[in-house]
């Protein structure tokens, strides 16, 4: 898979769309206990999150590729990018 934007949210989660327009919704805090992102307990560092496309990190130099992404995400419908755009996401 690869990336093509990535939406952090206050409440842990990413909202991930795929290059091939599938879109997802991974949860990041099981990963907050481990030492590489307890920085990202900090909402303004997680809101600091960078696309690399095949990955997405931050600053601390957590990461995530995109295969474990997709691996856990919970697919969302086609509607839920458009919050991104000024609208409520429905699923």
């Amino acid at each position: 898979m690869r990336i093509q934007e990535v939406h952090p949210n206050p409440d842990h989660t990413l909202l991930v769309i795929a290059e091939d327009g599938r879109i997802g919704l991974f949860d990041v805090t099981p990963y907050l206990h481990d030492e590489a992102f307890a920085e990202l307990q900090n909402q303004a560092d997680f809101m600091q999150v960078s696309n690399g496309h095949y990955f997405i990190e931050w600053d601390c130099g957590a990461d995530l590729s995109a295969d474990t992404i997709e691996a856990r995400w919970q697919l969302q419908a086609a509607t839920c990018s458009e919050q991104y755009r000024g609208t409520s996401c429905t699923t």
